[in-house]
Parts: C-alpha cells; sequence; structure tokens
C-alpha cells in the first residue's frame, strides 16, 4: 500500500489520504500559544519555576513550548500542502505562496523585536517568528521537493553536524570546546562567536542570542520531525496503531534526548541536539494524547474551545501579547512617590495584595492570557481569521 510515509514525492500521494482536519492539532496549537503567552509574562520574579526558562543547561516546562510550536507548525505544514495538492494546487504556486509567509512571518518579527521605539541601532535582528518563518520555509522546500527518506537524511545531517560544529570547530581566541574551554561555556561557543560577529548589538542577551544564527540549524530539524509525524498521521493506519506509533517514537525520542545529553548538554538557548529528541518526544506524547482523547474518544466541550479559539489565530494572538506587553512595559504612571512602569503599576495594585507572591504572578500571568483571549474570541465571534 502506497503512504507518505514511503520515498515517494509527496504530490503522487497526495490524493490518497483522505483524512480530515484533526480537532487535537488545533487543540494543541491552542493550548501551546496560550502557554507561550503565559510564561511570557510573569507578574513578577516570584514566578514559580515551571513557569521560567532554565539558566542555562537543563529544561523546564517552560522550555518546550517554543520547539512544540515549530514542531507543530511541521504537522500542520503536511496537512495543508496535502490539501492543497489535493485540490489542483501546484508545488510551484505552495512554495511562492510558503516564501510570502516567510518574508511576513519574518517582517512581523522585527516588527515585535522593535516596538515602539524602532531604534535601528540596537534592533534586534533574530527573534521568535524570524526563528520559525526559517525553519518553515526549509520544512516546506523539503516537504515538496524531496522524499520521506531524504528529509530523514536531512533531519540526521542538521543534528549530528550541528554537534560536530559545537564540539570540535574551535571558538577563535579560546580553543576547542570540550579540551580548552568548557562545553557550551555562555559566550564562548561557536554559536554566540558567530552571531557577535554578524550582528553584534542586536542581541537578545547581548552576547550572544537564544534565537541565533546557528542554533536554527537544529530548529529546522525540530520542524521536519513534525512534517515526519504529519505524515504518520495522513497514513492509512487505524487511529490506535497512529497513537501507538507516536508514543513509541515520543519514548525513543526522549530517552534518546537523555542518552545523548551526557555528550551534548539539553540547552533550550543553544538549541542542541539532545534538546531537539527529547522536546520532539515529548512533543509526540502530548500529541497522541490530545489525537486519542478528542478525535478518537471524541471528549470534546467547552473545555476545548479556548484552545480552538487560541489556535484559529495562533501568530495573530502571539504578536498581540508581545505587544500589548511592549506597550505596557513603556507607558509610566506614578505609584506613590515612584514612577512605575504600567505592568509594575498593575501588578502592585490589583495583584500585590495576594499574600502568596506566587501566586501573585501567577495571577497577573492568567489575566494578561485572558485579556489576549478576549482579542482572539472577539475575532472568532466575527469570524475574522488573519492567515499569514
Amino acid at each position: 500500500m502506497a503512504t507518505l510515509t514511503s520515498t515517494k514525492p509527496v504530490e503522487l500521494t497526495a490524493a490518497k489520504a483522505g483524512i480530515g482536519r484533526l480537532m487535537s492539532l488545533d487543540i494543541f496549537r491552542g493550548a501551546t500559544i496560550a502557554a507561550m503567552i503565559l510564561v511570557n509574562n510573569n507578574g513578577s520574579d516570584a514566578a514559580y519555576w515551571p513557569l521560567k526558562h532554565a539558566r542555562w543547561n537543563g529544561w523546564t516546562p517552560t522550555d518546550l513550548i517554543f520547539p512544540f510550536f515549530v514542531f507543530i507548525v511541521g504537522v500542520s505544514l503536511l496537512f495543508s500542502f496535502q490539501s492543497r495538492l489535493k485540490h489542483g494546487g501546484s508545488r510551484h504556486a505552495i512554495m511562492l505562496h510558503s516564501l510570502k509567509r516567510s518574508a511576513i512571518l519574518f517582517a512581523l518579527g522585527l516588527f515585535v523585536n522593535a516596538y515602539p521605539h524602532f531604534h535601528l541601532a540596537t534592533w534586534r535582528i533574530p527573534g521568535v517568528l524570524q526563528r520559525i518563518a526559517v525553519a518553515y520555509l526549509v520544512a516546506a522546500l523539503l516537504t515538496l521537493y524531496a522524499r520521506t527518506a531524504t528529509r530523514i537524511v536531512w533531519i540526521v545531517g542538521l543534528l549530528a553536524g550541528y554537534y560536530i560544529l559545537m564540539r570540535f570547530v574551535p571558538v577563535p581566541g579560546h580553543g576547542v570546546p570540550g579540551r580548552d574551554i568548557l562545553l557550551l561555556h555562555p559566550d564562548w561557543n561557536l554559536a554566540a562567536y558567530i552571531d557577535r560577529k554578524l550582528m553584534l548589538g542586536h542581541l537578545y542577551e547581548g552576547t550572544r542570542d537564544p534565537e541565533g544564527v546557528l542554533s536554527t540549524l537544529p530548529a529546522i530539524a525540530s520542524a521536519l520531525l513534525g512534517v515526519l509525524t504529519g505524515e504518520w498521521l495522513r497514513t492509512n493506519r487505524g487511529q490506535r496503531e497512529k497513537v501507538v506509533g507516536m508514543v513509541f517514537a515520543g519514548l525513543i525520542g526522549v530517552i534518546a534526548g537523555y542518552i545523548w545529553n551526557s555528550w551534548f548538554p539539553i540547552n533550550k538557548k543553544l538549541w542542541t541536539s539532545s534538546y531537539v529528541l527529547l522536546v520532539a518526544g515529548l512533543a509526540l506524547l502530548c500529541l497522541a494524547f490530545c489525537y486519542w482523547l478528542t478525535d478518537i474518544q471524541m471528549r470534546r466541550g467547552s473545555w476545548t474551545k479556548p484552545f480552538l479559539i487560541f489556535g484559529m489565530n495562533a501568530i495573530t494572538a502571539y504578536v498581540f501579547s508581545e505587544t500589548l506587553s511592549a506597550t505596557l512595559d513603556n507607558l509610566h504612571l506614578q505609584l506613590g512617590s515612584q514612577a512605575v512602569n504600567l505592568q509594575q503599576y498593575i501588578f502592585e495594585t490589583i495583584f500585590a495584595r495576594i499574600p502568596s507572591p506566587g501566586i501573585a504572578s501567577l495571577g497577573y500571568s492568567l489575566g494578561f492570557v485572558f485579556v489576549c483571549f478576549l482579542v482572539v474570541w472577539w475575532m472568532y465571534r466575527r469570524k475574522i481569521f488573519l492567515r499569514v
């Protein structure tokens, strides 16, 4: 039986899989974007540890959110392309649309980084949307014009190649990582060195950037792993077999990530290869659970609606949250004898009254997510869906 997991080009198998839109994928996307907004807007430094990034090596639940979204982009990309091919679209037309979409995402990322001051001298160039744009574009190219086996080779090459570069290529002025300097030193690593050479003064952390140039290579692998998952879901296998397959692959990914961690530490800011495997494994387990619950058991209801609403306008929700946060940070009010920004003012006058600092911070975060939800809910009610 010919399926998308064979080595045939994607357009030759598109019409054979009559699988429609997955509720589970929309829910997973919506939950991910809501979680991203939540952890990006802690009320204070007293936020609970799961809502903060790991300082360097290691991971917290917060470190899973962005790569989950990149993984989902890969899955969604496969479903979207298959639908367009099935309805007569050409690979050339889809690729042009993908190029346009990537350019818009990249431009939106630059806007988010610059708002509200737009200072050219310190305008951050890398970013979340920029990384999504690049990963999406490369994944689109390989989905449309390469076979499944070729995509697997690319994934292996990107992850192994990134490890070789970060482990064995000397960092100018410092030496070979793991021999002359600490492996994955925060500043003395090849990724940070390249970012400083290319974009010094335009980096998120001054001397390095968590969405820098070199670390985008393994992020592309994250998107391609999502594409492979989409191919698996598009086969004619039974639903329960698909769940078992995703759970098995997810466990393999988690185990492989932890094994590789011994030589190449799990690190979100460098998007290490071990981190890619770990997060892809966990994303598979989460998607398998959502698929089993909502697409097999049909457990749907009021609890799924907010996630679906977020998922329908995910990029809009993210851009709105980032611009709202920047606006709150740059408007100032007088609080007693002290001038504070609007975010601090809201937190101090409303949430800081809660006795527990952790709950106060969480309360602000949930309130922020609720405000963003109201915007996309209003759009949903009026059937406004902004597609990039």
